[in-house]
């Protein structure tokens, strides 16, 4: 069954751009990993300064497994848990978010009416 998982970030004032740069530029990198379903960055359109990041996975094994990957480490170094410049020698960018929390659900399927 597919379970999603949600990381709402709340962004530093100003800084929603960066933040979606920062996805734009590590775009496929969780694509190859076992269990993966999808991956969606959802801005919001009011005056919400939370992003979500929603992913799907066939299960809670497989999200468990990214987590605990190379690639994940690797996706989430640097200040506050942003990817940093990836440039040898170079400080890692500051955060763009203040605040994060990670949201558990399980797709539930209702019947047609």
């Amino acid at each position: 069954m597919t379970i999603v998982k949600i990381n709402a970030i709340t962004a530093r004032e100003g800084s929603g751009d960066e933040l979606a740069r920062r996805f734009a530029a590590r775009a496929g990198a969780v694509d190859d990993a076992d269990g993966f379903e999808g991956f969606e960055l959802l801005q919001p359109t009011d005056q919400r300064d939370v992003w979500l990041v929603l992913t799907r996975w066939r299960d809670e094994a497989s999200f468990d497994a990214w987590v605990s990957s190379p690639a994940f480490a690797h996706g989430h170094r640097g200040a506050g848990g942003d990817a940093g410049t990836g440039q040898a020698g170079s400080a890692p960018t500051p955060p763009v978010g203040v605040h994060s929390e990670l949201w558990s659900y399980d797709i539930v399927e209702l019947p047609s009416p």
